[in-house]
């Protein structure tokens, strides 16, 4: 293959480690050593997580842990353009401010259904087995050169403009990864076997509607309780999804998939769990209460898993 998932991660590397490098060097942070420190560890988690030994990531994960909890990682000091700066950005460039944003999942969409069988001198383009991951990769890397373009800005201005986004979002911005790597161990560990017979002794498997009912709301009760979908569904999947509705029923394991991540993404919206979702923004927008956001969000959450439950119901079988 030509483009693999490991040169996304490359780049992403690449790109985390400018970041680190800026946050070390900067004086207007208190912080900036544990704060150059944190990045610089999950820089090398991309760049060379493929050599370094497994224990080894568990200890660096373990240092940027204890880092974040103790309050290390601080926010740096940025120059930021005025008001007035902005609004005569954004009268100039008018709705072309949207095309970045709106590049990443055309082209991701494009890679994923429209590259799978290219081939270039005789090798696959894309790494068929992260067909999706690496076109999204693809596609962050043209959004990000066609906004450099579009701006015309020069030199560090993007990495700059990142850092301050990531200090703004804080450790909270590596949490999706780390508890997708949580759900994977415990699905290593056997909690989908626990879970599958807690549901076995809870309801009568032989009830089809039963069954998706414990998948569906268990998938959203997990993601709060994990503060993500990625975490929740090789869980609540393996434990009931595959054993009692694909398995036993006879479903489609696709449609199962697709709308069991939905129904995480509905336990998404109501916890705290989810900072980066639900109390990043808080903060980013001064709310008073911080969980305002958490309450805005229950009714509509509600409201999809229900309806949820009904297509899985309907079209899972």
């Amino acid at each position: 293959m030509i483009i693999s998932l490991t040169y996304i991660y490359y780049i992403a590397g690449i790109f985390v480690a400018l970041i680190a490098l800026l946050a070390m060097n900067d004086k207007g942070n208190s912080k900036r050593i544990l704060t150059g420190a944190f990045w610089g560890i999950y820089a090398v988690s991309f760049l060379f997580g493929t050599v370094i030994q497994p224990m080894h990531v568990g200890i660096m994960v373990i240092v940027m842990a204890v880092i974040a909890g103790f309050g290390g990682v601080g926010m740096g000091k940025h120059e930021e353009a005025t008001g007035e700066q902005r609004i005569a950005q954004s009268q100039k460039l008018g709705n072309w401010l949207f095309m970045p944003a709106l590049l990443i999942p055309i082209i991701t969409v494009f890679g994923t259904l429209g590259l799978k069988d290219v081939k270039l001198a005789g090798l696959d383009l894309f790494d068929k087995a992260n067909l999706t991951l690496v076109s999204l990769g693809v596609a962050c890397v043209v959004a990000l050169l066609a906004a450099i373009m579009l701006t015309k800005e020069k030199g560090m201005q993007p990495v700059k403009e990142s850092r301050r986004l990531i200090d703004a979002i804080g450790w909270a911005a590596v949490l999706p990864q780390m508890l997708a790597t949580l759900g994977a161990l415990f699905a290593a560990a056997g909690v989908g076997q626990v879970v599958s017979d807690l549901v076995s002794a809870a309801i009568p498997v032989d009830n089809r509607f039963l069954v998706v009912f414990a998948y569906t709301v268990g998938m959203a009760l997990f993601t709060m309780v994990m503060g993500n979908a990625f975490a929740a569904f090789p869980v609540m999947t393996a434990g009931v999804g595959l054993p009692l509705i694909v398995k036993l029923h006879g479903g489609d394991p696709a449609v199962l998939s697709a709308i069991g991540m939905f129904s995480g993404y509905c336990g998404t919206l109501m916890t705290p769990m989810a900072a980066n979702y639900n109390i990043v923004p808080a903060a980013l927008l001064d709310l008073p209460d911080k969980n305002g956001v958490i309450k805005a969000q229950v009714p509509t959450a509600l409201m999809l898993l229900t309806v949820n439950v009904f297509l899985m119901y309907f079209l899972v079988f």
